[in-house]
């Protein structure tokens, strides 16, 4: 049950934000919780989505990004991420050892595994980590541009399990393992 009250239906989200949720219900085949929340702010909505387009035109692999909301999400524990995440990595064709291994921010593959460790520590830290961490990363292969992109990965992420927590947006993805959460 969420906190507030937000729009159930697209018909009832305001005006400003119809289309944008049609657009979503259009690609996704349905407009997700999350969604519907931010649509109480049309601006809000607006924003998060073009966050979201941006970086997926970044050079990290989709399975990458993936693999960080997940170890994101499982810091913070935020169940609505964990359970959309899980989903978008399956049609991603991750594997179910891909999944549980990045949510304890990990990957099987060296170089994924040495990007979503960092992304777990920019966040368990919050963004406190030592100039050995960003070298680690380097050196796996990462460019300066890709660390940089990483880091808004991790951003946008925690933006919206932070929402989700806030206002326990009710889950509409396939239920899943549930999120972990770092004290």
């Amino acid at each position: 049950m969420s906190r507030i009250s937000f729009p159930q239906t697209i018909d009832a989200a305001p005006a400003a934000a119809q289309e944008t949720l049609k657009g979503l219900q259009a690609k996704l085949g349905m407009a997700p919780n999350l969604y519907k929340l931010l649509s109480l702010t049309p601006a809000g909505l607006e924003g998060a989505l073009s966050l979201s387009g941006a970086l997926a035109k970044t050079s990290l692999e989709p399975h990458l990004r993936e693999r960080i909301a997940l170890a994101v999400a499982n810091v913070n524990g935020c169940d609505y991420c964990n359970a959309a995440h899980t989903a978008i990595g399956k049609s991603l064709k991750l594997s179910e050892t891909d999944i549980t291994a990045a949510r304890a921010g990990h990957a099987a593959d060296a170089k994924a595994d040495a990007a979503v460790a960092f992304a777990r520590k920019v966040t368990v830290n919050r963004a406190q980590v030592s100039e050995a961490d960003i070298k680690a990363v380097s050196a796996a292969g990462f460019t300066d541009a890709q660390i940089v992109e990483i880091v808004l990965v991790v951003a946008a992420n925690v933006l919206t399990n932070y929402v989700n927590e806030v206002f326990k947006t009710p889950v509409d993805f396939p239920a899943t393992t549930p999120a972990t959460r770092v004290a």
